[in-house]
């Protein structure tokens, strides 16, 4: 079976459904989109992970193994999202260690927040994608600017079928600070480790650049 590589798209969470956020993966040779429901501390570790100037005053559990591989001199080599059940997403952590090569069960969200930390590739099956993966089309631009993260995740979760996301989560709220403002909201964000609400100012901010 020949394998897919795919990339992170966005993430998103949503309203009707407490808890319930949505990963979109994309995949690099093409325009499906691969959407896996996650939960709040992974969507949080990934977010994390994909803000690069966001640093935890102490590391997540996602970090911590990092750590722990590295003082071990572990490398995960890469991710290969392997199954679907029943809308159950398996993936496998290719690691590697003194030139011996190991394979890690792991649910997919760990294993996408670790592939994240190590700079590790991400892949599924081509027959994975043919069945899960859909097409993400916009009408206008101005759709696409307009259109509710929330909005998006629901219809991920109840009709299987979405509209393209842009990476971080939504701003509402956010929108009416200063740029000065912003930046003070998310340093207490940090030192606080209210992570999700980093990451949305951490998007609000990129937008105004």
């Amino acid at each position: 079976m020949s394998l897919v590589r795919l990339k992170i798209k966005g993430i998103s969470y949503s309203q009707t459904q407490n808890g319930a956020y949505a990963l979109i993966l994309n995949e690099v040779e093409g325009d499906r989109k691969l959407p896996i429901v996650i939960g709040a501390f992974e969507a949080q570790s990934i977010a994390i992970a994909l803000e690069k100037e966001i640093k935890p005053p102490r590391p997540l559990t996602h970090d911590l193994f990092k750590n722990f591989a590295d003082r071990f001199q572990i490398v995960v080599k890469q991710v290969i999202i392997h199954k679907l059940v029943d809308g159950v997403f398996y993936s496998s952590i290719i690691s590697e260690r003194d030139g011996v090569e190991e394979i890690i069960d792991a649910r997919t969200s760990d294993a996408i927040a670790l592939a994240l930390r190590f700079n590790a590739p991400i892949f599924t099956y081509k027959t994975i994608l043919d069945k899960a993966g859909i097409f993400l089309k916009f009408s206008t631009k101005e759709e696409e600017e307009k259109e509710d993260d929330s909005i998006v995740v629901d219809e991920i979760l109840q009709e299987g079928e979405t509209v393209e996301i842009e990476s971080g989560a939504e701003a509402h709220g956010y929108r009416e600070l200063s740029l000065e403002e912003l930046h003070k909201e998310l340093d207490k964000a940090v030192a606080n480790e209210d992570y999700e609400k980093a990451a949305k100012l951490r998007d609000e901010i990129s937008k105004r650049k």
